[in-house]
C-alpha cells in the first residue's frame, strides 16, 4: 500500500469544479465556538471534568485533548428517499460540545481531520470508532474532532453535570425532540474548523490550534452510520463540508451520484439484517465486510472499560469486558480494528488521488432471501469477506451472531475450540505460524490491513501456546 504519512491532502479539484455552488439560504449558519473549556482532573467530585476522555495511550505520541462549546442556529431539512432534502424551516439555536484532540507536535500532523458523530445508543455519548482506530491515528498523526449531535447524548451531559453542561441543548427548549437539529450541528462543526487559505474571525478560538486540515472526513458507528447515511443522501449537497465518509457498522442504501468518497464497513453482525440486499461498489462507494467479526467486539469494551475508570480518575491496568447473560460466550476476538485502520488510509488515497480502494469480498449465503443465513465450515465459522488471520486459522468459532437479554444480538460470539481440535489442526507451533503467516501476507497484498497489523499478528502467533502440546 502507498505509504502517505506526512503529507498534507489537498481535496480533488474536480469536487470544485463539478459541484455548482448552493444556494445561499442553504448553506449553514456559521456558529460561535468558545473555549478550550477549562477542566478539574478526571474524577473531580464536583464533575467539573470532562466526560469521555480519550484513554488509548501510544507510546513516544503525545496528544493533546480539549473541550469547546459550539452554539448557532440550525434548520430542520425534509429528507426524500436518495435525493437531496429541502429546508422546511430555520432558526433553531443550540448549544452543544466537541472534543478536539491533535498532535502535540505540529509537524506529527498528516493533515486530516477525521470527525466523529458520537453514537448515543447507551443513553451517553461514545466515541466508537476512536476507540476502534484511535491508536492507528495518533500514530498516524491525524487530528480528531468528537461531536455531541443529539438529544440523548446531551441530555446525559446535562444529568452528569449541570454545573459543567447544563446550558447545552440541541432541541429548541423541548420543540424540536427528533435530532431533526442534529445535520447543521454537525456541518457547522466542519464549518468552524480552519482550512488552508483561510483565516480565523478576530477572537475566534481555534479548535485546532494552529493545525490546518487539508482533508476532513466523517464518521460514526451503528445509529451514527445511519445518522450519517442520511446526511449523505439528503443535507451534504446543500452545502458540501466533508471531502469523504467513513459509514461504519449501519445504515441502509447511500447514493453515490455525489462527488465525494464513501466508504461503508461493516462486521458480520451487521450484514445479519443487509446480505439480502448489497449496494455494489461504484466509483465513488465502496464495501467492506469482516468475516467472524460482531458490532461490539472485545476491544469496544476494553476501550469502554478502560474510558469510564478514566472519567472517575483512575487508570485501569488489566481492563475486562463485561459479562452479559448471552446464549453464547459474548465478543468475537477478531480484530475488526485491523481492517477499519486499512480503510481510512484508503479513503485518504482516494480523495486525495483518487486510488480506488480494493474491492472486498462479501460474505457468502446459504439462504439468499430474506431472512438471510449464512454459509459456514464445519467449524461455524463464516465463509467469504474479509478473511483476518484469527478467522481463516481459528482456534475458536468466532461470528457475528447471539441472542439473549440486552444487547446480546450485537455481542456476537466467541467459543474456543476443544483441546483435541486444536491438536488435530496445528500440530506443531510452526505449522499454526506458517498458516498464520501465509493469510498475514495475503491479507497484506490485498490492501485489507497494515503493516504494523500484520506485524502484530505474526508477532502474536509466534508467541502463542498453539502447537506446543
Amino acid at each position: 500500500m502507498k505509504n502517505n504519512n506526512k503529507r498534507f491532502f489537498q481535496p480533488a479539484l474536480i469536487m470544485l469544479t463539478i459541484m455548482c455552488a448552493p444556494a445561499l439560504d442553504a448553506q449553514v449558519p456559521a456558529a460561535q465556538v468558545t473555549g478550550p473549556v477549562p477542566a478539574a482532573a478526571h474524577g473531580d467530585p464536583g464533575r467539573n471534568n470532562q466526560l469521555n476522555p480519550n484513554a488509548i495511550v501510544v507510546p513516544g505520541i503525545e496528544y493533546i485533548e480539549e473541550e469547546f462549546f459550539i452554539e448557532g442556529t440550525a434548520h430542520q431539512y425534509s429528507t426524500p428517499e436518495l435525493q437531496t432534502g429541502e429546508i422546511t424551516d430555520s432558526g433553531h439555536p443550540y448549544k452543544t460540545r466537541v472534543v478536539v484532540r491533535r498532535p502535540a507536535d505540529a509537524s506529527h500532523f498528516n493533515g486530516t481531520l477525521v470527525v466523529e458523530w458520537n453514537n448515543v445508543t447507551a443513553s451517553r455519548d461514545l466515541d466508537i470508532d476512536w476507540w476502534q482506530s484511535g491508536a492507528h491515528l495518533m500514530q498516524e498523526g491525524y487530528a480528531f474532532i468528537a461531536v455531541s449531535a443529539q438529544r440523548v447524548g446531551v441530555n446525559h451531559l446535562r444529568e452528569w453535570s449541570a454545573a459543567r453542561y447544563g446550558d447545552l441543548d440541541v432541541t429548541h427548549d423541548g420543540m424540536v425532540t427528533d435530532d431533526a437539529l442534529s445535520y447543521d450541528i454537525f456541518s457547522a462543526v466542519a464549518k468552524s474548523v480552519v482550512r488552508p487559505g483561510e483565516s480565523l474571525p478576530a477572537g475566534a478560538p481555534d479548535l485546532l490550534s494552529g493545525l490546518r486540515p487539508s482533508m476532513l472526513i466523517a464518521t460514526g458507528h451503528s445509529q451514527s452510520a445511519s445518522r450519517l447515511a442520511t446526511y449523505i443522501n439528503n443535507i451534504h449537497g446543500l452545502d458540501p463540508v466533508y471531502d469523504g465518509f467513513m459509514v461504519h457498522g449501519g445504515g441502509g442504501r447511500i447514493r453515490d451520484d455525489q462527488p465525494v468518497k464513501i466508504f461503508r464497513i461493516m462486521a458480520e453482525t451487521d450484514m445479519a439484517t443487509r446480505a439480502a440486499t448489497p449496494q455494489p461498489d461504484s466509483n465513488n462507494f465502496r464495501h467492506w465486510e469482516v468475516a467472524g467479526t460482531s458490532h461490539v467486539d472485545v476491544p469496544f469494551e476494553l476501550e469502554y472499560a478502560m474510558m469510564v475508570a478514566l472519567e472517575e480518575g483512575r487508570r485501569l491496568s488489566d481492563p475486562q469486558p463485561r459479562s452479559p447473560v448471552c446464549d453464547k460466550p459474548a465478543y468475537s476476538h477478531v480484530p475488526f480494528r485491523h481492517v477499519m485502520n486499512a480503510a481510512f488510509e484508503h479513503l485518504r488515497a482516494w480523495i486525495a488521488e483518487d486510488i480506488p480502494p480494493p474491492r472486498a469480498p462479501t460474505m457468502q449465503l446459504a439462504q439468499a432471501t430474506a431472512p438471510v443465513s449464512f454459509a459456514r465450515d464445519p467449524h461455524g465459522n463464516v465463509l467469504g469477506g474479509i478473511r483476518l488471520a484469527e478467522h481463516a486459522v481459528p482456534t475458536a468459532t468466532n461470528t457475528g451472531i447471539n441472542s439473549g437479554d440486552s444487547f446480546c444480538r450485537l455481542y456476537g460470539s466467541h467459543e474456543p475450540f476443544a483441546l483435541d481440535t486444536l491438536k488435530t489442526l496445528y500440530p506443531t507451533p510452526q505449522s499454526y505460524i506458517n498458516a498464520v503467516r501465509q493469510v498475514v501476507e495475503q491479507n497484506l497484498a490485498d490492501g485489507f490491513i497494515l503493516p504494523v497489523d500484520a506485524q502484530e499478528t505474526i508477532r502474536r502467533a509466534e508467541n502463542s501456546a498453539i502447537g506446543r502440546w
